[in-house]
């Protein structure tokens, strides 16, 4: 498995929790899995792991619209149910919690109340794609990709950045199914998991706000592609993928260091560093509901989220 190379090194992980049966949507169909599981029905589909400044741990749920906070015991707790397909959650330095939202755009949770409301639904009166994932820079520029049902045969997913003044910028357009993103620890590259094309990219950033020269940074294979990614302390780039049942870091050169196997199911999606040190590795396992943990060498690199204490 991908020894160009040579073998890496395998880091296991452990369950660190499993959605509650009472949680489940068992048997009950959902028009998210009449278009992506092939009309099957699903329990949960659960993404976009991100740690808020108390050590808990938040997910969303794609197909049933819902937003869950799990404690540092790994207790389950509902924070919101509505009438979307959250899919990236990243969390404001404010507290307020920001979702990628398949059907509706961009997102606003506020974790206290569990009020979800628009916060950017259109550009210039056109619908979105789909949004997939956001990342935020250190300056407040929202990151994040639209990427609807694009892909070899429609390789025209979009990559956007959000400005904390309103401004919208559209990168780059001709991704074949942009999922995850996560800038370098200088935030002058941003790289994006493009799905169908089975590639994580790599986008410098200009000065002038633009990108240019535009590469592949490392080529994967599989029937499905990468998804969630992370950045550690060192610059390496964790890469989930999610037909392979693992996760991947790759140095800055692209070299393979380490493959995050799963030690249950084989649909990981998604990633987030947490725990005190920040060298717990954590990974949403969609298939069977479950988030695992993995412990690393390296810290991973300390989000927006944490920069600033709460008022």
């Amino acid at each position: 498995m991908l020894t160009l190379f040579g073998s890496p090194s395998v880091i296991e992980t452990e369950v660190f929790s499993s959605m509650p049966q009472c949680y489940r949507r068992t048997g009950q169909r959902s028009a998210w899995a009449d278009s992506n599981k092939g009309g099957g029905s699903v329990d949960s589909f659960i993404e976009g792991p991100a740690f808020d400044r108390d050590g808990n741990l938040f997910i969303v749920d794609i197909p049933f619209g819902r937003i869950f906070r799990i404690s540092t015991q790994g207790d389950w707790d509902l924070v919101a149910e509505y009438d979307g397909e959250p899919n990236g959650l990243k969390i404001h330095k404010d507290g307020l919690i920001f979702i990628a939202d398949y059907r509706n755009g961009l997102m606003q949770l506020d974790p206290g109340t569990g009020r979800v409301t628009p916060y950017l639904s259109r550009r210039n009166s056109e619908n979105f794609k789909g949004l997939n994932d956001l990342v935020f820079a250190s300056n407040g520029d929202l990151y994040f990709t639209d990427q609807g049902q694009t892909g070899l045969h429609d390789p025209t997913g979009r990559i956007y950045r959000l400005a904390p003044n309103g401004r919208l910028d559209c990168l780059i357009a001709n991704v074949p199914s942009p999922n995850g993103l996560v800038l370098n620890s200088e935030e002058t590259v941003l790289y994006v998991a493009a799905t169908r094309g089975n590639a994580v990219w790599r986008m410098p950033l200009m000065a002038d706000g633009s990108v240019s020269k535009v590469g592949l940074f490392f080529q994967f294979f599989g029937s499905s592609g990468p998804d969630g990614l992370a950045m550690d302390e060192a610059g390496n780039l964790v890469v989930v993928h999610a037909s392979l049942g693992s996760a991947f870091v790759l140095s800055k050169k692209g070299e393979l260091l380490y493959q995050i196997r799963a030690c249950r199911g084989g649909t990981v999606t998604n990633v987030s560093y947490g725990g005190g040190d920040r060298k717990s590795l954590y990974l949403t396992e969609s298939e069977t509901g479950t988030v695992l943990v993995a412990r690393m060498p390296v810290a991973g690199r300390i989000m927006y989220s944490h920069m600033q204490a709460l008022p």
